[in-house]
């Protein structure tokens, strides 16, 4: 009895420990990132504007220039260097011999580069967000929930669960092989390249290169060149955070310039990760095919949003609007397709319409705007296309949304928020990617029109894209089953965008939304190279053998003794089993007893 009262007390002194080491928080050094030269009012001239970048190793600068302007004010920011081939190619190399070394480091290496780097981040929020918000146009707000919360996420995910996901995985043998030990590893790729879009200029940096840097990759990102300023600064911040723990310098780097930039990256490296459009992926994916380099293209989308007659209609209205105004402030893919039933179409539309004529747009550093600008020059004349298209056929805008005060020279980015209803799905609206703060509203009557292929009513599944939906009804498993049914990669119920906050959760899509994952143990395996190993369990006792009938030169019962195997491993009744295994026993024993007499016969 004494003996279990030890052991017991002994349990709840570990249990204890543990939960005092929880409260202790690990050592984290702070890091100083440089930031003088983008915290000015934004009016530098080509001279003094340029974002350093240290030049490391004997590379040149090439003459191109990606010019860089604020969207919201249009004024202007500096310039960073637009690499050649040549200039790509080489720092392709630095990765690659940095990543040799950094691919022996240890989890609590790389878990601690994480740490660094979230203290970093949650110390500067407000700086990381500014500077987004002056190089992509959106609202502070927007930044700190697309670029702050998301990749904090991430890291937090990674530190949790990463070092699990990437383990050695243990796999059943089999009846053939039940003497060997399977197992799956994972192993660096080498360099992955990114090339990412400008719409979440921190977060789409930092998302691929926590998943390369921690599955022990190298990595080289391009950015795009209508978000490079803000880039080149959040590049310093891994450079610090590099630094702090000692790993190789050249581990990361970000890379600027145009298309030929990218080409240059896609056909150097050993992995590519794509964010952009559904064009552009095409291209990378023809280019990397010329050397078999694995892609995963994060392309378009269409997202449908539907609401069933049975939810809280204030409830989901705010939702929509949301769902609307920051992806179009984040300048991403979002809700672009609204689904409602007949019954609370009314309700539905008044509501929205109500909220976004209280929205104003406007500079978002300069006051306080429920939105900000659209980064894309001259994207609101497609934006205006779409909304003619869909005029001409048919279609009324019953509300728009408000202007702040905007600089004469900015007011091409910016559009009202509008409310558009009467639309169907011949309008190019309700078929192509919007990336705008447009809210299309169509009713339907019952949940069998999401399923119906082949016929006008077959909604959602009608378009080229695939990457995600949100349903909402009062019934979860109605949701559930309307979800289930429509063609994507990621589906909300009663939500919106909350896949993307579940990092543990894989995001992609189907169709002309691409295909690959990143986020979660898929997207982070996605990184690795997958081996298949095998090896024998009871080494050196018990090794694998040739049986005798099958040894060169083969017996000429070799067939008849393959057959007799094959069943005695996987006969479907036991009794088949046995007599094949009789079998087979009594053929290796006359098979012994044969080379026996010729051994003698020869001797």
């Amino acid at each position: 009895m004494a003996f279990w009262w030890l052991l017991l007390v002994l349990a709840l002194a570990f249990v204890i420990c543990k939960f005092l080491l929880i409260l202790i928080p690990p050592k984290v050094p702070s890091i100083h990132v440089d930031s003088s030269d983008v915290l000015d009012d934004g009016n530098q001239t080509q001279e003094n504007g340029f974002i350093y970048v240290p030049p490391r190793g004997t590379a040149q600068q090439s003459n191109g220039k990606v010019q860089c302007y604020e969207p919201a004010t249009m004024k202007y920011l500096g310039y960073v260097p637009a690499l050649m081939p040549d200039e790509v190619r080489e720092q392709v190399e630095k990765v690659r011999k940095a990543q040799k070394m950094w691919a022996k480091t240890s989890f609590k290496q790389r878990r601690q580069f994480l740490r660094i780097l979230l203290k970093y981040i949650i110390k500067h929020q407000e700086l990381i967000c500014e500077i987004s918000s002056r190089d992509t146009g959106k609202t502070m707000v927007d930044a700190s929930f697309g670029e702050i919360m998301t990749t904090c996420e991430k890291i937090n995910w990674l530190l949790s669960e990463g070092e699990q996901c990437l383990k050695p995985e243990y796999r059943s043998s089999g009846r053939a092989m039940f003497h060997k030990r399977a197992r799956v590893e994972l192993h660096p790729l080498g360099v992955i390249g990114a090339i990412v879009s400008w719409n979440y200029p921190f977060h789409n940096i930092f998302n691929p290169m926590l998943a390369a840097v921690f599955s022990g990759n190298g990595i080289v990102i391009k950015v795009s060149e209508h978000a490079s300023w803000s880039g080149c600064f959040y590049f310093r911040i891994i450079q610090s955070a590099l630094a702090a723990i000692g790993a190789p310098e050249d581990l990361v780097e970000v890379i600027t310039g145009f298309a030929e930039t990218g080409e240059a990256l896609v056909s150097s490296v050993d992995k590519v990760i794509f964010v952009g459009s559904p064009g552009i992926g095409k291209m990378i994916m023809s280019n990397a095919a010329e050397k078999l380099i694995p892609v995963t293209l994060e392309l378009g989308g269409k997202d449908a949003f539907i609401v069933c007659e049975d939810v809280d209609v204030d409830h989901v209205a705010q939702i929509a609007v949301r769902a609307v105004l920051q992806a179009s402030g984040q300048n991403c893919a979002g809700a672009e397709r609204f689904y409602v039933h007949r019954n609370v179409y009314a309700s539905f539309v008044s509501k929205v319409t109500k909220i976004i004529k209280s929205v104003t747009a406007g500079p978002p550093l300069a006051g306080k705007y429920d939105m900000g600008a659209l980064c894309m020059h001259a994207h609101s004349e497609k934006l205006q296309s779409l909304i003619n298209d869909a005029l001409e056929k048919g279609a009324e805008i019953i509300a728009r949304g408000s202007f702040g005060h905007i600089g004469e020279g900015a007011v091409d980015q910016y559009f009202p928020p509008t409310v558009i209803v009467n639309v169907n799905h011949s309008m190019r609206l309700m078929q192509e990617e919007a990336f705008g703060p447009i809210v299309p509203i169509m009713k339907f009557s019952s949940d069998e029109e999401w399923s119906t292929w082949g016929t006008p009513t077959h909604i959602q599944n009608d378009s080229k894209f695939g990457l995600g939906c949100a349903v909402f009804s009062g019934s979860q498993s109605r949701a559930r089953d309307i979800a289930s049914q429509i063609h994507c990669g990621i589906a909300a119920i009663n939500d919106f965008g909350a896949t993307y906050m579940c990092q543990s959760l894989p995001f992609g899509g189907v169709k002309q939304s691409g295909f690959g994952r990143f986020g979660g143990a898929e997207g982070l395996r996605a990184c690795c190279l997958v081996k298949a190993v095998v090896e024998d369990r009871w080494w050196p006792f018990i090794k694998t053998v040739i049986p005798k009938p099958l040894q060169y030169p083969v017996a000429e019962n070799g067939f008849e003794f393959q057959e007799s195997l094959v069943e005695a491993l996987f006969g479907l009744s036991l009794w088949d089993r046995l007599q094949a295994l009789v079998n087979v026993l009594k053929m290796l024993t006359e098979q012994s007893s044969l080379r026996g007499s010729r051994k003698k016969k020869d001797d």
